[in-house]
């Protein structure tokens, strides 16, 4: 009761004090629902609506203590918010639109408006009509950051509430902002961006007229058009094919259907009319240079765009729903009205770029639009306002990432000029250790491993010598041999349980015996030479070294691993930063032997 005469009081000291006093007690519910009860809240409106501006020059500690006394007491829920008159919300918008007013009285009415807004459609209607656009953004822009928040708030309820508003440059300060306002940023951006989520859902319609003709516009920006008046229907619909093509459509009879993925859907055709008319000159040079490539080599322009306007509807997130957490916003989106579009035209024209220094055919084509995922980097939550700041980034991380994808692609290529030098020295060493023989084991019916027999090629590669040998046998000479088979007659070599040795006692072999076990036949099928290597590593030399005397490719595992090998170090090697390096023409003398070998260590001796 004293608190109630109190708020009455004409002294403006008393008067004061009570309403600082209800503020903080207004937060106990008992105490709201006992002073609402008392229709205390009614006296509070009566204040706001019959306020006059001596109020705030004279005392705005009075009108800010009221408005937030009566915040506390709403945010119990005892009284609806349909209950406010027209007057009331007419003067809490006054005290939002003056341009001069104690900020603390601003703020409290920002948060009340809010409130509204977010309570009911028809309160989010009376609020439209009392508060402009342009008012809230004047409060962005000032210093005090709990005034911006809370301006940011109530254009945050307007939005959700009543849907598009107008977007324009936002944040002007440069200190970095609060988590509440870092939020209420996020939220703006995902709902603006979350706009364009009708058109990536929505696919081309070939019956729309309209869009019709943005496809076909982007036909005729691209080639110089000649007059179809006079053409047949089939003529001008082979020419469209053929320009349709050459613009990068996998169905050039009926473009419209690249167009009916969704995601991206419309979208992608939205930032490919962009970028025709907003950059002409770069897109005709874009259609135009890869009009002129090889075919394999053609960077395609429309899967290109679809593609890289899905990638930055995933990286901007456009249709997922704003997260009550959230405060991941992109500075960058509140200085630029077309950040997807503008974005798209950067990006499509790196990607050109890195296709045609990479040489790139269509085979690598998602590899090439996997780049541009890097993007996600150089939008992230940087002080960057500036557009064109934000191009010199966003090209400069693109670029990182480019050099990289080139660096693999060249070694990619280098590989593949290497192969073939690099095969042929596998042959070769192959058909040397041929020549040079080897020492195998024959295994008797009884399965005695008691006779040894060698095997090797001559030096012009043409015959096969081979003979029994006695167990200290070294190296045996050809002479030596007394069998033979010309390479000419040798038809096949066959391995594992194909080997005739092996079928003959089918069952009766270990899995290890298989896997070294192989053959030549020759002459006629009834006739072979059974080998059974004593390593892995003899298996895959006989059987590569016998496939080149064939004319076959080899296939062993050893080969593969061998090959792998000298590939990396010769990529290494020739990837070497040999700049300013010289590098003689004759290599290097060799060394004197030392004086004596003392300084190896014996492990024989350690041992004993």
């Amino acid at each position: 009761v004293n608190l109630y005469k109190g708020i009455q009081s004409s002294d403006s000291g008393v008067r004061c004090d009570s309403l600082k006093l209800l503020a903080d007690v207004s937060t106990d519910i008992t105490f709201a629902q006992e002073f609402i009860s008392r229709d205390g809240h009614s006296l509070l409106v009566k204040i706001v609506e019959d306020a006059h501006e001596s109020v705030f020059s004279l005392a705005p500690l009075i009108m800010t203590h009221t408005l937030s006394a009566f915040m506390e007491l709403m945010d119990h829920g005892i009284v609806s918010w349909e209950n406010l008159s027209s007057v009331f919300i007419k003067k809490i918008a006054s005290f939002v639109n003056a341009k001069v007013l104690d900020t603390s009285i601003q703020q409290v009415s920002l948060a009340i408006l809010e409130s509204m807004v977010l309570s009911s459609s028809s309160l989010f209607n009376e609020v439209k009509q009392e508060i402009t656009l342009e008012r809230l953004i004047s409060h962005l822009q000032v210093t005090n950051q709990q005034l911006q928040t809370k301006a940011m708030a109530l254009l945050m309820a307007m939005l959700l509430a009543g849907g598009e508003a107008d977007r324009q440059n936002i944040i002007h300060s440069s200190s970095s902002v609060g988590d509440e306002m870092a939020h209420y940023l996020y939220v703006l951006q995902t709902v603006r961006l979350n706009h364009l989520e009708a058109r990536m859902r929505t696919p081309l319609d070939s019956y729309n007229q309209e869009q019709r003709d943005m496809l076909h516009g982007l036909r005729q920006a691209a080639f110089e058009m000649e007059s179809e008046s006079g053409l047949s229907n089939e003529r001008r619909r082979s020419l469209c094919a053929k320009e349709f093509k050459k613009l990068g459509f996998s169905n050039n009879s009926n473009p419209g259907l690249d167009l009916s993925r969704c995601p991206p859907g419309l979208l992608a055709l939205d930032t490919m009319a962009y970028f025709a008319s907003r950059y002409p000159d770069a897109y005709s040079r874009f259609v135009l240079e890869n009009s002129s490539r090889e075919d394999k080599h053609e960077c395609p322009f429309a899967r290109s765009s679809i593609q890289l306007t899905l990638i930055l509807c995933e990286i901007l997130r456009i249709g997922e729903p704003p997260s009550e957490t959230g405060s991941d916003y992109h500075p960058i989106f509140f200085a630029q009205d077309r950040l997807l579009e503008e974005l798209f035209c950067i990006c499509i024209q790196l990607l050109n770029k890195t296709w045609k220094e990479m040489r790139a055919t269509q085979e690598d084509f998602d590899k090439v639009a996997h780049l541009f995922k890097a993007i996600q980097g150089s939008v992230s939550k940087a002080p960057i306002t500036n557009f064109t700041e934000y191009v010199t980034v966003t090209v400069a991380l693109i670029s990182l990432h480019h050099m990289h994808f080139l660096a693999v692609f060249a070694s990619r290529e280098l590989k593949e000029r290497l192969k073939p030098e690099l095969l042929e020295l596998i042959r070769q060493q192959r058909l040397n250790r041929l020549c040079h023989g080897t020492l195998f084991r024959k295994i008797s019916s009884r399965r005695r491993q008691d006779k040894l027999w060698y095997c090797r090629l001559s030096p012009n590669h043409k015959v096969l010598h081979y003979g029994d040998v006695e167990e200290q046998t070294e190296t045996p000479s050809i002479e030596a041999l007394q069998e033979k088979i010309p390479v000419a007659d040798i038809k096949n070599v066959v391995t594992g349980k194909d080997c005739p040795h092996m079928k003959e006692n089918k069952g009766k072999q270990t899995k290890e015996v298989l896997d070294l076990a192989f053959s030549i036949t020759y002459d006629v099928e009834e006739y072979s030479l059974n080998f059974i290597a004593s390593s892995r590593t003899d298996f895959c030399l006989w059987t590569d070294g016998l496939s080149v005397l064939l004319g076959k490719e080899m296939s062993s595992e050893s080969m593969h691993s061998e090959l792998e090998i000298l590939l990396s170090m010769e990529i290494k090697l020739r990837l070497l930063d040999l700049e300013n390096v010289p590098i003689p023409d004759t290599a290097p003398p060799i060394p004197k032997p030392p004086s004596n070998f003392n300084f190896c260590y014996d492990f024989s001796q350690a041992e004993q």
